[in-house]
């Protein structure tokens, strides 16, 4: 038997302000070919999952927090204890537009690799509106700054 400990995964932060543990897939001890999935805390006022689309579908379930999701051309203010479905290949973001921060779990399948997070960390996320679809009107603005250092 394998078991992931969430205390004991160091994960990786990245540019847009968020810290992210994988349980299942990727850097995990736990490895599975059907799904994906990870623990995510959002920094307070803007911690984010920028816009981005993979092949994948996938769930975000918030377990604390609040802020705003936008799926596609939607965009809506989502809590704790709320699921959304991502279909594959349609543009998403969470913005954490709280307080304090807020925490998510994700889980896609099938398993792989998910091209968004090694460009945020290069720095060469596509621009939403310019690079790939806009973001839905009125949304908080995607994070695509480059690493700083």
């Amino acid at each position: 038997m394998t078991i992931a400990d969430i205390n004991k995964l160091e994960g990786r932060s990245f540019p847009a302000r968020r810290w992210t543990r994988n349980l299942v897939g990727g850097a995990s001890p736990i490895q599975a070919s059907n799904f994906a999935m990870g623990y995510v805390v959002l920094e307070p006022n803007g911690g984010q999952v920028p816009w981005h689309n993979q092949e994948q579908e996938e769930i975000y379930f918030v377990v604390d927090g609040e802020g705003e999701i936008c799926v596609g051309e939607e965009r809506r203010p989502i809590s704790s204890g709320q699921a959304a479905y991502l279909p594959p290949t349609v543009f998403h973001q969470l913005t954490n537009t709280g307080d304090r921060p807020m925490t998510m779990i994700y889980c896609y399948g099938p398993a792989g690799d998910v091209a968004h997070w090694k460009q945020e960390l290069e720095g060469t996320l596509p621009k939403a509106g310019i690079d790939v679809p806009p973001l839905p009107e009125g949304a908080q603005p995607q994070c695509t700054e480059p690493p700083k250092g």
